[in-house]
């Protein structure tokens, strides 16, 4: 069952709180979202000496806002990746809403620790929410067919304000793949990884550390 939102006062509370395991030295994993931006610019205004990995566009520009300098993973290691999550269960993860998800899973899997950010209403008992899909441009027919034999609807991904798909960073487009309620998240990230013509998918199965949830009054932390 989905909990209530604590809005974006809840998301910046679990931002802030994840920024406090920034330390001097480190390489931090930076995610995409709202919720994340709010640690982003934590880490920024703590002062810290540390070196930004960026998972999108959107997450780059706001650790240059911020005065984070910025890394690559062929020039470091990342230390501790923070980042978001469009739905949460038992640790495992939907992400993708922000169609980065392909970089945020390389970035935050090579994190020695990764912890998620999130308000209330993501949390839920068991993932439900649509898997997006990066995939490559002529391999959209292929993947969603494969995906409905698995028993997902598919359906691309349309860009606001703008004519035509959403493009991702890679310049690749994105199914939103709806399963249902998913029993066996591990299962169907298997069975998506092994389509040809996906480039990633949003499931982010038993990557997590720490999950930090932002509430009206504080934050509640759950190792993962």
């Amino acid at each position: 069952m989905k909990n209530s939102g604590g809005g974006d006062a809840a998301k910046r509370r679990a931002g802030e709180a994840a920024a406090d395991e920034v330390e001097d030295g480190m390489v931090v994993g930076l995610g995409t979202g709202s919720t994340a931006a709010h640690a982003i610019r934590a880490i920024g205004e703590r002062g810290l000496d540390v070196a930004g990995v960026a998972t999108s566009y959107q997450s780059r520009q706001l650790a240059i806002d911020a005065g984070i300098p910025l890394t690559t993973l062929e020039e470091a290691s990342v230390d501790l990746a923070i980042d978001g999550a469009d739905q949460v269960a038992d640790g495992n993860l939907v992400k993708g809403g922000g169609a980065a998800h392909a970089r945020e899973k390389y970035v935050d899997a090579s994190a020695d620790r990764f912890v998620v950010v999130a308000d209330p209403s993501k949390e839920v008992d068991a993932l439900d929410y649509p898997v997006p899909v990066e995939v490559l441009p002529d391999a959209r027919p292929v993947v969603a067919k494969r995906v409905r034999a698995l028993g997902g609807g598919p359906e691309l991904r349309a860009a606001e304000r703008k004519d035509g798909p959403v493009v991702t960073d890679n310049g690749n487009l994105v199914l939103d793949c709806a399963f249902g309620e998913i029993d066996d998240p591990e299962e169907v990230a298997a069975s998506l990884s092994e389509l040809p013509g996906v480039v990633e998918h949003g499931l982010f199965v038993g990557l997590a550390d720490a999950v930090y949830v932002g509430t009206e009054d504080g934050v509640r932390v759950t190792d993962a």
